[in-house]
């Protein structure tokens, strides 16, 4: 099966598994209130300067940058769905929840996805996704019942997590329906550049201090401009174009469980027996979706 992929599109994806499973890591600590970052800010920061190096990036190898008016709009979109939705209520999360619990939230994404395709295509469900989806919705529960029952940051924090994983599948969905003809690179530009916006307008409207980033911040910030940002996106926008979509979102159930481990190892983050449990449901049902194939076989064209 393997080798009727693309092998170009198997490499990007590798990159996504490894390099994505760091970035709720990094994330934690840039937006640690003893880092002196506020969340919407540093996102805004991030994705501005990771657009503007793949615009110049996109110069300098002569790709096409002028979208059409439409296409603006479906990036704006997407954009701000995957960015705005998909990472900034993780980032304001991350002030109150543990790296590797927020990683196994998001991991949720594909569950959503699958929901949100069978609702807008109006397609039947097999048994065998049904029980997947049930399966997931244990997990999600299974991990969200002890937070909620240590405060409300805590459970705004859930909320928040969950928000994010349904932004963050609804714009992978639209993504997918919604092709775009310009080179991943420039398509990962526009996503961030008017998702940095977007992040600036919340910082604004939240009104959010001055920052005060030591330099554990700047660091973090670096890490995800460079590499979850410009390197990373980029693989994954190349792994939904060139794979099909059911195998291009294998991360969600590789990047949790290595963003867990990080957390424990370097954090000293928890993990209790509700998040062993929750993790594995979770994972089981991202497992049983791909697996029923019933997800629509979006091939070489789907981005997201």
């Amino acid at each position: 099966m393997l080798e009727n992929l693309s092998k170009k599109g198997l490499f990007h994806l590798f990159i996504v598994y490894t390099v994505w499973s760091t970035t709720y890591l990094g994330m934690r600590v840039g937006v640690d209130p003893a880092n002196g970052f506020p969340p919407f800010l540093f996102g805004a920061l991030r994705l501005g300067a990771a657009a503007l190096i793949l615009f110049a990036l996109a110069r300098l190898q002569h790709f096409t940058i002028k979208p059409t008016r439409q296409e603006l709009v479906s990036l704006a979109l997407v954009g701000n769905l995957l960015w705005m939705g998909g990472n900034g209520l993780v980032l304001w999360a991350l002030q109150f929840a543990d790296s590797g619990f927020a990683s196994l939230i998001v991991a949720s994404a594909p569950i959503w996805a699958t929901m949100i395709e069978l609702v807008l295509y109006k397609k039947k469900p097999s048994t065998v996704l049904l029980i997947a989806l049930f399966v997931g919705f244990i997990g999600v529960a299974a991990l969200s019942a002890p937070s909620l029952g240590k405060g409300s940051a805590q459970a705004f924090a859930v909320v928040a997590l969950l928000v994010a994983a349904v932004s963050w599948a609804l714009g992978s969905v639209i993504q997918t329906r919604r092709p775009v003809n310009l080179p991943p690179q420039v398509m990962s530009a526009y996503h961030q550049l008017f998702a940095s916006v977007g992040f600036l307008l919340c910082s604004q409207l939240l009104g959010e201090p001055s920052p005060q980033p030591n330099l554990s911040a700047w660091l973090a910030w670096l890490y995800l401009v460079s590499f979850g940002s410009v390197f990373a996106f980029t693989s994954y926008i190349y792994s939904l174009k060139l794979l099909p979509i059911n195998i291009a979102m294998t991360y969600a159930y590789v990047n949790p469980v290595l963003a867990l481990f990080l957390g424990w190892l370097l954090l000293n983050e928890p993990i209790g027996i509700w998040t062993i449990l929750g993790a594995a449901l979770v994972l089981v049902s991202v497992f049983g979706i791909f697996s029923a194939k019933h997800q629509p076989k979006l091939a070489a064209a789907t981005k997201r």
